[in-house]
C-alpha cells in the first residue's frame, strides 16, 4: 500500500514537469515585418535587446510614468525592416500609420513595463508605443497621442 502514494507523487511530479514549458510559451509576442521578411519576438527576447526608460506624462495615466522598452529604431533594425511608413496594429485590430522617421527624431519606444511592472493586456499591455511626450511640447497632442498604440501585436514597415 505504500507504493500507491509514491506512484501518485511521481505521476504528479511528471505532469508538473510536462506543464512547466507551457508557461514559457505564454509570453506575449510582437511580429515585425518589412521587405526582408518578418520576425516574431517574445517579451524575453525584447528585454535581451536592452531596455531604455522614458519618463513622461500621458493623457491616459496619472502623473509621470516610467516606461521601459526597446527603442523603435533598434526594433526595426533587428527585423531589418526599412521604409518610410510603419503601421502599428493592436490586438483589437486598431492600426495607425506612423512616419518611420518619428522613431529616430523623437526617441519613441515599444514599452514592455510601466513603473517597473509588465503591463497586462487589460491595462494597455503587453506592448505600448510611447513617445517622450514631456520632452517636446509639439508631442503633447495630435497626431502623436494617436500614434501611441497600446496592446501592440504587429508592426509592419513599408
Amino acid at each position: 500500500m505504500t507504493a500507491l502514494p509514491s506512484l501518485f507523487a511521481i505521476t504528479l511530479t511528471a505532469l508538473a514537469a510536462l506543464a512547466a514549458p507551457a508557461y514559457a510559451q505564454d509570453l506575449p509576442t510582437v511580429t515585425i515585418s518589412g521587405s526582408a521578411g518578418s520576425i516574431t519576438l517574445d517579451r524575453d527576447e525584447l528585454e535581451e535587446m536592452g531596455l531604455v526608460s522614458v519618463k513622461t506624462h500621458t493623457p491616459w495615466n496619472e502623473g509621470v510614468i516610467d516606461f521601459e522598452g526597446v527603442p523603435m529604431t533598434a526594433l526595426l533594425e533587428r527585423a531589418e525592416a526599412t521604409g518610410e511608413t510603419t503601421t502599428v496594429t493592436a490586438l483589437n485590430d486598431y492600426s495607425v500609420d506612423i512616419p518611420t522617421s518619428d522613431f529616430a527624431e523623437f526617441g519613441a519606444i515599444l514599452a514592455l513595463k510601466r513603473d517597473g511592472e509588465y503591463m497586462p493586456v487589460a491595462d494597455q499591455g503587453p506592448f505600448f508605443v510611447i513617445y517622450p511626450f514631456d520632452s517636446d511640447p509639439a508631442l503633447q497632442g495630435q497626431p502623436y497621442y494617436g500614434r501611441a498604440v497600446w496592446q501592440v501585436k504587429e508592426i509592419s514597415v513599408q
